[in-house]
């Protein structure tokens, strides 16, 4: 995983014969620094094998991303979706895996396939193969032409939308597939895989995918479901954590049309002297759901099923306190202060255990150059709610609902998009123990936190009826989902931070462990 820069243009190409031999150095720095004594015990030969395989194949894998982040699939604009789907399913084939199928929905198409190697225990992988939408006047390289920068302090990285989330730990996991076999040995455990397409647009679908009979029955044979990721820190720090809240994604839309007052169109502004705004009823709206400042929710029982924090939740968030660094994380956010001013201890603990009311997004009239003097007929905010343990997405819409109904914005539009329950993985797990192991092995000692303040629709696979552990891992670095110029580490300057081929090796290690765990 640590990288020495290879002699590269700054658009990508072929590295240089002395970078090359850099390069290899490094691999085989990497390798050695990464071995597990687990593995010492079984033929040393296997590891080193597929450890020179991954190099050996690292051009191979890169230009398999490269390809990878070209293909839009922006699942929120049915762009590229068809196409990026059938990318990933012959990436599935190409690595060896069997009856890959197409899955339809009611939205985007899924994917399903298998690989048996004979083994005795069988995980479960989670792919998305959606991105984010781009502005690509936002960023300093094209979104979609996967380029190879020099990003200071952290070695080649790739620029692109996906690279990071979640296309560059997808194509790691991918290429430690193809080092086991073209090194010769045999895939350490089996393989159920399931994929959605609209991850970025909550999941709305996914329990389609994962409730198909067959396809439940398969995931029943699993001892846990991981999804490949990118864990590390700049400093090559690891949080791991337990779960994730679950989220609900809507619109609140105001028009003079339901509404029954103001314009059911956009009129000259002269006209507010003598008609009601949709724009200021929803403004009206918005502010019912929370207090005048905007941080509390208000929602009447919103968070009445919210668990709180347990006794060993909350050590866990006191630990983790002790070890991050306050100011490193108020500089990555672009901070001065916390809500209410409170601590840093107080912070994280709200920041795991408070259910969340955000607005995404207002749109409304007109948004262009200057000034246009029109009173809107219609006014939309984009909102999404962040849910704790206990909580249900469908109840919290509902609920939504009632409280808008009865303040008297019942004419408000409310239309979800996507959404899920909370998830949550005992830290005991097999599937937990194993990353732990990986990660101690490689040096790092893991901050542990409950859950990510974010959402991923593991509760799919942690609820009924499978009641599955799940989580992620991976050991390297990216950074910018969601924002302009994301990117992953491809060759880290970092000896701390793990570049591609690390990664790789992190997946190959925990396969192995996970199969003897």
């Amino acid at each position: 995983m640590p990288r020495k820069h290879t002699k590269q243009s700054a658009q990508g190409g072929a590295p240089t014969a002395t970078g090359r031999r850099e390069f290899l150095q490094g691999a085989a720095a990497s390798a050695a620094a990464l071995a597990m004594p687990r593995w010492a015990r079984a033929d040393s030969a296997d590891l080193g094998a597929i450890h020179t395989e991954v190099t050996r194949r690292h051009d191979e894998a890169l230009k398999r991303l490269q390809t990878w982040i070209h293909q839009p699939s922006i699942a929120a604009e049915n762009r590229g979706m068809n196409e990026g789907c059938e990318l990933m399913m012959q990436m599935l084939r190409d690595a060896g895996f069997t009856g890959v199928t197409k899955v339809p929905t009611d939205g985007q198409p899924g994917v399903f396939a298998t690989l048996d190697a004979g083994a005795p225990r069988t995980i479960g992988l989670y792919f998305m193969y959606d991105v984010k939408q781009v502005d690509p006047s936002e960023w300093s390289s094209p979104p979609w032409d996967a380029a190879l920068v020099d990003k200071p302090g952290m070695g080649k990285v790739i620029i692109g939308r996906g690279a990071v989330n979640q296309k560059g730990p997808e194509a790691c996991f991918l290429a430690a597939l193809h080092a086991i076999r073209g090194a010769g040995r045999k895939m350490p455990v089996n393989f159920v895989f399931v994929a959605e397409g609209e991850e970025e647009i909550a999941s709305p679908h996914f329990p389609q995918i994962v409730h198909r009979p067959d396809i439940a029955a398969a995931l029943g044979k699993c001892s846990g479901v991981f999804m490949p990721h990118a864990t590390q820190d700049v400093d090559g720090s690891v949080v791991l954590t337990l779960g994730a809240k679950g989220v609900v994604e809507l619109e609140l839309v105001s028009s003079g049309e339901r509404w029954g007052r103001g314009p059911k169109k956009d009129i000259h502004s002269s006209n507010k002297a003598r008609l009601d705004s949709p724009a200021w009823h929803l403004v009206e709206a918005l502010a019912c759901l929370v207090s005048p400042d905007g941080n509390d929710p208000i929602i009447e029982g919103f968070a009445d099923d919210a668990r709180p924090l347990l006794p060993a939740e909350k050590e866990m968030i006191a630990t983790a306190g002790r070890r991050l660094v306050e100011a490193d994380t108020k500089k990555s956010l672009g901070v001065q202060h916390w809500v209410h001013n409170v601590s840093w201890q107080e912070s994280l603990e709200l920041w795991q255990s408070r259910p969340t009311v955000n607005i995404e997004g207002l749109v409304g009239g007109y948004t262009g150059p200057g000034g246009k003097t029109i009173l809107p007929g219609r006014a939309v905010a984009k909102i999404d709610m962040r849910l704790v343990p206990n909580m249900k997405a469908l109840d919290t819409l509902e609920k939504l609902r009632a409280h808008l109904a009865k303040r008297g914005f019942g004419d408000i539009e409310v239309n979800m998009s996507g959404g899920y329950d909370p998830t949550s993985t005992p830290g005991d797990s097999a599937l937990i123990q194993a990353q732990i192991a990986v990660l101690r092995r490689a040096g790092i000692d893991p901050v542990m936190l409950p859950r990510i303040a974010g959402s991923w629709p593991g509760y799919v696979f942690t609820g009924d009826p499978l009641r599955l552990p799940a989580g992620h891992f991976g050991i390297g670095h990216g950074s910018g989902a969601h924002a302009p110029d994301e990117y992953f580490v491809i060759e880290s300057a970092n000896p701390k931070v793990q570049g591609m081929d690390g990664c790789v090796f992190s997946m190959v290690e925990y396969l192995h462990e996970l199969a003897t765990i």
